[in-house]
């Protein structure tokens, strides 16, 4: 198998930590993403969710060529680019409103958790998607999961600022 696609299908490897590969990417994702927001701000962590979604698609790709398995558990880039947009709201506000990200701790918390959900759960699009079996099924899902913790993580940002204070 080719190594590159190992590296970014398995991030580095961290698909292989157990238990719960998807989990540990979906981790991995937030320190990734910070420092690529940290370096280059809201464009190029937007620019670095495109760029992984097709890098991980072409690893997926090479990764199960050949295999019945078409979303082997250490493939985790999907659970990267999946929870990259879950908390680009998050990103996007800090940027907006020129403060620390890190002040903004309970939006990344409930981006976890709220991708992580949509993930395993795998409502409606999320399910369309991994039933796909396919490489692109593979990202796919996690795209769509990412964009309704996306849009939770903002309702639940309107919902706290708007009505409770």
């Amino acid at each position: 198998m080719n190594l590159l696609a190992r590296l970014i299908g398995t991030v580095f490897y961290v698909g292989y930590m157990k238990p719960a590969p998807g989990t540990w990417g979906s981790l991995i994702a937030l320190p990734l993403g910070f420092l690529i927001f940290q370096i280059g701000g809201i464009w190029l962590f937007l620019f670095a969710i495109i760029i992984g979604f097709f890098k991980g698609w072409w690893a997926t790709q090479q990764m199960t060529k050949g295999r019945e398995n078409h979303d082997p558990s250490e493939i985790v880039v999907d659970e990267v680019v999946g929870q990259w947009i879950a908390i680009a709201p998050v990103f996007y506000a800090a940027w907006r409103l020129e403060i620390d990200v890190t002040l903004l701790w309970p939006g990344w918390l409930a981006a976890f958790l709220l991708f992580r959900a949509f993930d395993i759960f795998k409502p409606w699009l999320v399910g369309w998607a991994d039933r796909r079996d396919d490489a692109l099924g593979v990202m796919l899902d996690d795209v769509i999961a990412g964009i309704f913790a996306a849009i939770t993580v903002l309702i639940l940002a309107a919902f706290f600022h708007l009505v409770i204070m």
